[in-house]
């Protein structure tokens, strides 16, 4: 199985905020909303919690159908049995995260405004690449800001899937979708959010709608070579 093929639509990432019962609560929601993907990211818990909140959250995850990656940490994510780790710019090579969380795991790398990291991952095996943050982000405020074009131009280069992050919300996820992500990286937008199922019902139908339109510009070009 082609696991990079999987990252693809909403992939919410948790935050720091919420008490462990309310955050596998919303985790659910999101899923049966319309997440595909669920990031375990948590910097202000401690180790013991962290264990008991990721193995929670891993078998939700699997009962739901979502892919479950753990953020910065290889061992964790193999202990836990998670689909995969993410790596940050200071959490080791693909290379390193691969012998510990397995070759069937998904490793992703965080590429932030850079090309040549992107492809750097991808070269070294990476199952994605995730560019941002885009847009102002109250969990990183100090974070590079890569231009759109960016998403377009490494969709002409990669051959791995793409993800967006960075103060990401319904109105400008179309447009990263437009421009070349296959998935959207959320924590504020969707845990923030009233309706937490609702939230991730909006933003898989901005998938359903970037899908719709392919597969009619495909058939309108098709009928063009008639």
């Amino acid at each position: 199985m082609n696991w990079g093929r999987r990252v693809h639509g909403l992939y919410a990432i948790t935050p720091d905020e919420l008490s462990s019962d309310v955050l596998t609560a919303r985790v659910a929601e999101s899923i049966e909303g319309g997440a595909r993907l669920v990031q375990y990211r948590r910097k202000h818990v401690d180790a013991s919690a962290k264990r008991v909140e990721a193995k929670a959250i891993a078998a939700l995850c699997r009962t739901r159908g979502a892919l479950f990656i753990v953020n910065d940490d290889p061992r964790l994510a193999a202990e836990v049995g998670a689909d995969g780790v993410h790596l940050g710019r200071d959490d080791g090579t693909v290379a390193a995260a691969r012998a510990i969380v397995g070759e069937q795991s998904l490793v992703g790398v965080s590429c932030y405004d850079r090309m040549d990291l992107a492809v750097a991952a991808a070269r070294s095996g990476a199952d994605y690449v995730a560019f941002g943050s885009f847009f102002p982000s109250s969990v990183k405020p100090g974070a590079v800001r890569p231009p759109l074009q960016l998403l377009t131009d490494a969709r002409n280069v990669l051959q791995c899937p793409i993800v967006a992050i960075g103060g990401i919300t319904l109105d400008s996820a179309a447009a990263l979708v437009a421009a070349g992500a296959d998935a959207l990286a959320v924590i504020s937008d969707i845990f923030q959010a009233s309706d937490v199922f609702a939230r991730a019902g909006a933003y898989a139908r901005v998938f359903e709608s970037a899908a719709g339109q392919n597969r009619r510009t495909q058939t309108g070009d098709h009928e063009l070579t008639q």
